[in-house]
């Protein structure tokens, strides 16, 4: 059965506590080790995994939980066209698709990367870095390349369908929705199951159904999908 992928841009911000961490607890406990204490966090940290497995949710994550401490974050993704140069300000750096820099975004990086390593009252920056593939394999300048894979590495197993069918329940009991099984089931079965598209279409049914004042059945999202 063919399943889609919605891009509806209304997922709940993503938190440390709404990653459903399964077999990537000991990635998660790093983050929020390094998070708390950011200016101790001298060796970078490097995320890997298939689309869907969270890495953009856990770094916008972390930069939640360091501006929530007050801090400053730097953020570098493929899709900046103006890029900001390096702030002295910034105590953790971030870049999202290392795998899809540019070679002008790639030399952004690298100054940022440089610079994240110049102690500021005593200690460095740390750098959080995400990826399709493990640093050995990234088609990058070579001095940003290892630069990525020299601290902490950690490879997010995907999430399974018990794991998706918890996360969908948690995020549902948050927003006060009920979810039959048979619902949830309709949900898998015909939708992308990587979570941030699952918790996508989440926020979408409750929009929908607040709009039209119908509990979420699968006739509902059957009519959603006619009209949105």
């Amino acid at each position: 059965m063919t399943q889609l992928a919605l891009d509806l841009g209304l997922a709940p911000l993503p938190r440390l506590d709404n990653y459903m961490a399964a077999a990537n607890v000991q990635t998660l406990a790093h983050l929020r080790r390094c998070a708390v204490d950011a200016l101790r966090s001298a060796v970078p940290t490097y995320l890997w995994g298939d689309a869907g497995c969270g890495k953009t949710h856990l770094l916008r994550a972390v930069v939640a939980e360091v501006h929530a401490l007050g801090q400053q974050v730097g953020w570098l993704d493929p899709h900046l066209s103006d890029p900001p140069s390096f702030d002295e300000r910034w105590s953790v750096l971030v870049m999202d698709d290392c795998d899809l820099l540019s070679p002008t975004l790639q030399a952004v990086a690298f100054n940022w990367f440089v610079n994240a390593q110049t102690p500021v009252q005593g200690r460095p920056r740390w750098v959080l870095a995400a990826g399709a593939v493990p640093p050995t394999e990234l088609k990058l300048r070579e001095d940003l390349r290892t630069r990525l894979g020299w601290g902490q590495v950690f490879y997010l197993h995907p999430v399974d369908e018990a794991d998706c069918r918890l996360a969908l329940r948690q995020a549902a009991d948050e927003r006060g929705l009920h979810l039959s099984d048979e619902v949830m089931a309709f949900m898998l079965n015909h939708f992308s199951r990587d979570l941030g598209s699952l918790m996508e279409l989440l926020a979408h049914l409750d929009s929908y159904a607040l709009r039209t004042q119908r509990a979420i059945t699968i006739p509902l999202i059957k009519s959603m999908l006619r009209t949105e």
